[in-house]
């Protein structure tokens, strides 16, 4: 009797966890392409944050921008993410392409700092270097 009722309560337990996870086609789904363009904007949207934008303004709301920029509803997008997410290997793919996308943006940025850094560092050593050329206590008369 004790091996039935764990059997039984085994099979309930098992039969519990299973879910039908894969979701009906909505008549309005983002094509992976366009899905892979809008989360790569998400993540830099909700990545800017906590950063100043040009007008030193902090705590800023872009994903209204997102969503306009790319001519898409909020109600879209949700529908459009819970049908790939219930898709796990599209899903994969298209975060596997936004990742791909935003390790490129930050090399293309990391390469523009240094190069800002380099061009500042030359003009404080050729700053420097005319202040030391300078006789100290001659004017300069021409």
């Amino acid at each position: 009797m004790n091996k039935f009722f764990s059997i039984l309560i085994l099979s309930v337990f098992l039969g519990a966890c299973t879910s039908n996870t894969i979701i009906k086609k909505p008549k309005n789904l983002i094509p992976k392409d366009q899905m892979v363009d809008l989360l790569t904007d998400i993540f830099l949207a909700d990545g800017g944050d906590n950063i100043k934008n040009l007008h030193l303004q902090r705590n800023v709301n872009y994903f209204p921008l997102v969503f306009e920029k790319h001519q898409i509803d909020t109600t879209r997008f949700k529908e459009s993410n819970y049908y790939y997410t219930s898709r796990i290997d599209d899903y994969d793919d298209i975060l596997g392409k936004v990742d791909a996308r935003l390790k490129a943006l930050k090399s293309i940025f990391d390469a523009e700092i240094k190069i800002a850094d380099s061009l500042d560092r030359v003009r404080r050593d050729s700053i420097r270097l005319t202040r030391n050329k300078i006789p100290k206590g001659k004017p300069i008369i021409k």
